[in-house]
């Protein structure tokens, strides 16, 4: 049986380490859905608004190209994932890049999305100092605590 995965997916390091471990432990003729969660800044950005500051009305168009280019910078990742995917013999037709404006919330959006028939969640644990991980926790262990009918597999 084919097994269906979402690999929970941004232009980190520690994405690319999951990209990593699936590579070399996973079947190949696996279903992956590369899935990235990218910033709803359009009505920000589209905000004219009078009880806005007069500095942020003056940055506004500066912010909406900072986060034009992180969406450009996720969709390159998406795609040096994807080459390193096909490069270790996955099969292309069962490869897909998925990117959804946040709804919800990042780990949330990622819950959702694996309600769609998932098997298994892969994802980066983030590099949070241990302090900083325990007040704010970090997606990783909100998916993990969220999940209720798909496993989770977090990698280092």
């Amino acid at each position: 049986m084919e097994q269906r995965v979402l690999i929970a997916f941004d232009d980190s390091e520690n994405a690319m380490r999951s990209i990593e471990f699936v590579v070399k432990n996973f079947n190949t003729d696996s279903r992956l859905t590369l899935f990235s969660i990218l910033p709803d800044t359009a009505a920000l950005c589209e905000m004219n608004s009078p009880e806005l500051t007069p500095y942020f009305k003056s940055q506004q168009s500066n912010f909406c190209l900072l986060e034009n280019k992180k969406k450009e910078l996720i969709e390159q990742a998406l795609e040096k994932a994807k080459q390193m995917l096909l490069d270790a013999g996955f099969q292309e037709d069962k490869i897909i890049l998925k990117a959804n404006a946040k709804k919800q919330g990042i780990a949330r959006d990622i819950i959702e999305e694996s309600k769609l028939g998932y098997d298994l969640i892969v994802i980066g644990r983030r590099g949070l100092s241990g302090i900083k991980e325990f007040i704010m926790g970090s997606v990783s262990q909100k998916v993990l605590s969220l999940s209720k009918d798909v496993s989770v597999l977090i990698v280092n």
